[in-house]
């Protein structure tokens, strides 16, 4: 069983995705068994964001490409997530760049993708080809690309203890 204390939870939740509504969701199904449980709850209550809670939750995301801002664990995943996309590619970093106002400029909303474990010219790809998609498929996708990125940093919280 999983102990954790529940002003932690909430504080861990709050930086792996923050939408009012889905910490209050996950929190309310403690204890949780194992980690594997914990995903488990915080995946069905992440599915689907509305496009109230997209909009919450991008207000903390830095774009892609941009050191974050302040100081807190939020902060500290998007750093890790984004360092390891190095630094040492100029062009692909300025498309992306200039990527990030096309899609700012087209949908409104700073553009979210789950960095970890892609590269920067997979990003540059993936914003390239949604770029072209209507709002709505799209805003489909935001919502799982924060659930994504919200799964693997509770994971990282709370490691995987699998029976």
């Amino acid at each position: 069983m999983m102990e954790i204390p529940l002003n932690e939870l909430r504080e861990s939740l709050a930086a792996c995705l923050s939408v009012q509504r889905w910490i209050d969701d996950v929190v309310r199904e403690a204890p949780f068994d194992d980690v594997a449980q914990l995903l488990a709850v915080a995946y069905d209550a992440a599915t689907p964001l509305s496009p109230v809670e997209i909009d919450e939750a991008i207000a903390h995301h830095p774009r892609i490409g941009e050191k974050p801002e302040g100081e807190g664990a939020a902060q500290a995943f998007s750093r890790s997530e984004q360092a390891a996309l190095g630094d040492d590619e100029n062009e692909l970093a300025a498309a992306i760049a200039a990527g990030n106002r096309a899609y700012e400029d087209r949908f409104g909303r700073v553009f979210i993708i789950r960095a970890a474990g892609r590269t920067r010219a997979e990003i540059l790809e993936e914003l390239e080809r949604r770029l072209e998609l209507p709002n709505s498929t799209e805003l489909e996708i935001v919502g799982e690309q924060l659930r994504e990125i919200a799964l693997i940093r509770l994971e990282k919280i709370y490691g995987r203890e699998l029976p």
